[in-house]
Parts: C-alpha cells; structure tokens; sequence
C-alpha cells in the first residue's frame, strides 16, 4: 500500500501575511475521507556562524511563548528568494555580519504534522563586517558564546528553539568527528 493522501479540496480559512489557513478535504490511502488543517508557510533560512570556537546567537522575544529566544540568525522567505540569500541577508541585518560564501547543511520540517513549512540551515563562510539593519519592530541583540557554553545552554534548556539546537548539534557532532 503506498502512503499517500488525496487532496479532494482546499478550504482556505484565513490568509495573511505570514501564513495560511486551510481545512482540507482529503482522502486516505484506504480510500475513506479525512480532514486535514493546514498551515502554509513560506518557509525560512537560518544561519549558523562559528569564529574562535565561538557561536554568534540573537536573543529576541518571541511573543507566541513570551519570553526571549536565543537562536541563530534565521528569517522568512521572500516569494521566489534563495533560501541562501535569506540566510545571508538576516545574518547582516541582525548581526552586522555579512557572508561571502554559505554551505547549506541541510532542511528540516519542523512540525510535518501540520504544517508545509521548511527550514533551510546554512553555514557561513568567509564572512565580513556589514551592517546592521533590523526590521521595523524587530529588537534583537548578538552575542558571541563559547560553543562548549552553547552546548551547556541545549543541555540545561537556555536554548530551546529547535533549528538553533539542531543547527549547534550537527555542527558539533562533525567538529568532533573530524578531530577524532
């Protein structure tokens, strides 16, 4: 049996700015109705940038658990950018920091259960200072940590936001990979 859901129709409940709302009509595999609530999302790019053993955070509020997040740089994608370009452009516009070159890691699906959002992680290289320029709105602040600091900060919940751990996590597994 393949794994696949028919979409019968797509009700849109709400559009805004930064997602959509749907309540669609599907069918299982099994071939019996189903209801799925969906929120799209353009998807975004995070930025992780390491210098001296030293991890570059943002801490900013996040109003839907309303307190301050430290993560990596990370922002919304415009319709049709470069997920890389996102991640080069919000590295400078939060940090002052601008990359010549960027790896891409890898993708994540942060909530696949109801939502199309993507994520896309990259890895700064060759970076040099740029400048600073924040959204209207956005109150950020950068600081450099320690990576041994950074992974105490996952270990003991200072840092929650999961593309920021994951991001710390695949970055330090392969440090040590390569050093081992």
């Amino acid at each position: 049996m393949k794994f696949f859901e028919k979409t019968v129709a797509k009700n849109y409940i709400y559009r805004g700015k930064i997602l959509n709302l749907r309540r669609d009509d599907a069918e299982l595999p099994d071939g019996k109705p189903c209801v799925r609530e969906i929120v799209e999302h353009s998807g975004g790019a995070g930025i992780l940038y390491v210098k001296d053993e030293k991890v570059l955070l943002v801490k900013q509020f996040r109003y839907a658990y309303g307190e301050e997040i430290l993560e990596i740089p990370a922002g919304k994608l415009n319709k049709g950018e470069d997920p890389s370009l996102t991640a080069a452009r919000e590295l400078e516009e939060e940090t002052g920091f601008y990359p010549e070159k960027t790896k891409h890691l890898f993708t994540i699906y942060p909530s696949p259960g109801y939502t199309d959002e993507k994520i896309y992680i990259y890895l700064a290289e060759n970076v040099r200072q740029g400048k600073i320029h924040l959204d209207e709105g956005e109150f950020v602040s950068a600081e450099f940590y320690p990576l041994n600091e950074a992974e105490q900060m996952i270990n003991d919940g200072r840092i929650k936001d999961a593309k920021t751990i994951i991001a710390l996590q695949r970055y330090l597994l392969t440090e040590r990979q390569q050093k081992a």
